[in-house]
Formats: C-alpha cells, sequence, structure tokens
C-alpha cells in the first residue's frame, strides 16, 4: 500500500512575528475542533500568534492538545439532535432563531476581541458570524452545498448560505479541486458563491504508518447527543457478545466515568492526539460517524473503516453513499443495526488506496500569507 506523504508542520519563511490569528471551531460534534488541529500546529510552526476560541467539549480538546495558547471563551450554537431522524429537520428548523441569534452575538463578540487583542486574521471554522471589515476572515468548510432531500428547499438554503459565506474575505475548503474528491457535490457545487474560494487538500492530524494490529476494532465516537449515546449503546451491546478485541474511543473529553464492558472492550473517554494516532494504527478496523473531519483522517492513515452515519443528517448520508463508490470505506445504517453481518459484509469489500499527495498544508498556508498582503 503506497503511504502518503503528510506532515502537519509546513513552516513557511520569512513569517512576520507577532501575528495574531483567532482560530474559532464550530461547536456541532469535535470534527470542526480537530480538523483545525494541523491548522494550528503549521501557524505555529510558521511563527503566528494563534488565539483559540470556543467553549464545551470543543475548547477542552483544544485546551488540552495547546494549553500554552490563550483561549477566548466564545458561546456555541448548541445544537441538539432528536432521537428519531425523521424528527430531525423540524428540530433543526425549531433551533433556526436561536442559531441566528448566536451567529450575530458572536460577530458583536469579535469585533470586541479584535479590538482588545488587535487580532489580524481570522479562521472560522463553520461559524458563520466571525467576519469583520477591517481584516481578512477565512471561512474554513467543506459543505458549499447544503444537501437536503427538497430541492426547492435546497435552493433556498444555498441562497442564504452564500450570503453568508459572501461575508467573508474566502472560503477554504479541505478537498481536492479535480473530479476524484471525498466530498463530491457538497464541496463541488454547480454554482460557487462570489467570494474566492480556494481548495487546499484534506486535512489530517495524521499520517499513515505500519504498525501491526493490537485491536481487530477501534470504535470512534463522535457528533451531537442524543445520537452519540444511542451509536454508543448499540455497538457496546453487540460488541459485549463477539469476543474480539475491540477499543473504544467514546469522544467526550473531559468526561471521567467509564461504561462497564467486557473484559476484552478496552474503552477511554478521550485520547490526546499522538495517543489517538497510535490506537488507531495499532486497529486493523475503524468504526465511527462518516463526518468529514473523520473521513479525512481515516483516509489519512489509509484505514480500513465502517461509517454508520448519523440518523437524519444529510451530509454524512451522502457522504456514507459516495466513499464506499469509491471504494475508500464500508458503510451500513444505524437503524436496525445488525452488527455481526456488518463487519462480515465488510470483511468481503474491495478496499481501493486513498491519494497520495492530497494533505497539502503549504497551499493553506500560502493563502494565509496572501491575505494578510491585502
Amino acid at each position: 500500500m503506497e503511504s502518503l506523504q503528510y506532515s502537519p508542520f509546513c513552516p513557511l519563511n520569512n513569517v512576520r512575528q507577532n501575528i495574531k490569528v483567532l482560530v474559532a471551531p464550530l461547536d456541532w460534534g469535535l470534527g470542526h475542533a480537530t480538523r483545525c488541529i494541523p491548522l494550528i500546529q503549521s501557524l505555529l510552526a510558521a511563527g503566528y500568534e494563534v488565539l483559540l476560541a470556543g467553549e464545551g467539549m470543543q475548547a477542552a480538546l483544544l485546551a488540552a492538545e495547546f494549553p500554552q495558547l490563550t483561549l477566548l471563551p466564545l458561546r456555541g450554537y448548541r445544537v441538539t439532535y432528536s432521537r428519531r431522524a425523521w424528527q430531525l429537520p423540524f428540530t433543526l428548523l425549531g433551533q433556526l432563531p436561536a442559531i441566528w441569534r448566536t451567529i450575530r452575538a458572536e460577530n458583536r463578540w469579535l469585533r470586541e476581541q479584535v479590538r482588545q487583542h488587535n487580532i489580524q486574521l481570522v479562521i472560522s471554522d463553520n461559524r458563520y458570524g466571525l467576519y469583520h471589515p477591517d481584516i481578512p476572515c477565512a471561512m474554513l468548510t467543506h459543505q458549499l452545498t447544503i444537501a437536503v432531500p427538497i430541492r426547492i428547499l435546497q435552493n433556498l438554503l444555498q441562497q442564504f448560505h452564500y450570503r453568508l459565506l459572501n461575508r467573508f474575505s474566502m472560503v477554504w475548503v479541505p478537498d481536492l479541486a479535480g473530479s476524484v474528491n471525498a466530498a463530491g457535490l457538497l464541496s463541488h457545487p454547480e454554482t460557487m458563491p462570489k467570494v474566492p474560494v480556494q481548495y487546499i487538500g484534506w486535512l489530517s492530524r495524521f499520517h499513515a504508518a505500519d504498525k501491526l494490529p493490537t485491536y481487530k476494532y477501534c470504535v470512534l465516537l463522535s457528533g451531537p447527543e442524543p445520537q452519540r449515546t444511542i451509536l454508543e449503546e448499540k455497538l457496546l451491546s453487540s460488541f459485549n457478545k463477539i469476543h474480539e478485541k475491540v477499543l473504544f474511543i467514546r469522544g467526550l473529553p473531559g468526561e471521567e466515568d467509564l461504561p462497564i464492558t467486557g473484559k476484552h472492550i478496552v474503552c477511554y473517554n478521550h485520547l490526546k492526539e499522538a495517543d489517538l494516532q497510535t490506537a488507531l494504527q495499532e486497529a486493523e478496523w475503524v468504526i465511527s460517524r462518516s463526518g468529514y473531519t473523520t473521513v479525512m483522517e481515516l483516509l489519512s492513515l489509509q484505514k480500513k473503516s465502517i461509517l454508520l452515519p448519523t440518523p437524519g443528517q444529510t451530509e454524512q448520508a451522502y457522504l456514507a453513499k459516495r466513499l464506499p463508490a469509491l471504494g475508500w470505506a464500508f458503510s451500513a445504517d444505524q437503524e436496525n443495526l445488525q452488527l455481526e453481518k456488518v463487519l462480515k459484509a465488510a470483511e468481503n469489500f474491495s478496499f481501493q488506496t486513498p491519494l497520495a499527495g492530497s494533505f497539502e498544508s503549504d497551499k493553506w498556508l500560502a493563502e494565509v500569507k496572501r491575505l494578510l498582503s491585502l
């Protein structure tokens, strides 16, 4: 299997010192925070001063990875999910007024922070209020298309989405620019926004390495409640009856209590980056959500994976169909999950090696320098 050539550190020469960059991920699952980690590492290696912003689990994760950095408290969108897939669109629609108030509040917050801390560049991962009239602000998102099952509604959402994106100086899309890419129509819409869009390659904290498997399966949980817990309970119940060695990473940084499991199941609430990379490399299979950040990291590790999309989340459902068609992952539905049958079917799936050279941290760092020169 061909090894990906990727390093999270790609310093550029002649970077001006003491330039303050704010990095703020969305609080919608841990993926937005974890994909910011290689960006933060590269910014620090290139000599920038980085400030972080967030709350809750996302803030706890970033604080654990970067204890030396200033973490500014910033209220999240605090989106909750329904227990049933068919209820999710209505649950999200009911939260739109609160989301809009949060967007407006975080814009006021940003103006105050820019004044207090002399911030010169903002990198916002899907936080739509973090734009500013006087400094460059980059939006990091893979989702230019908002996938919904009703075409008219999708078009209306697309127009509103682009109105928000066009407030930024630049949109960075963590995907490949060509026809062979991970996110498909999500990152390659028929019509682009007016703001400049740059495809910066996939982002990952990890890189592939040959290790003998210690675990047959690694379960990597993430995402908003209650669906994270629902999937955890289903998988723990099934794996208690399947006597293969399993590693469970629950995606709960800051949590102390652990569930009671069989001796063949090793459980952690959270692992720091280096320990998580080792754990994933030592697993023969990874079982996870089909969130885009998780997908990028599994591709970087060239891991055989089984993706279980969050019920009702159309973006994850789309990726769970697209990636098996490319041969890059196997997928199954959470509803009526029969794990033993899924594991047997996955063993017969023909996996393909993802593209080498797809993790291009130098490209987005060059965009940082270009934005600061505007």
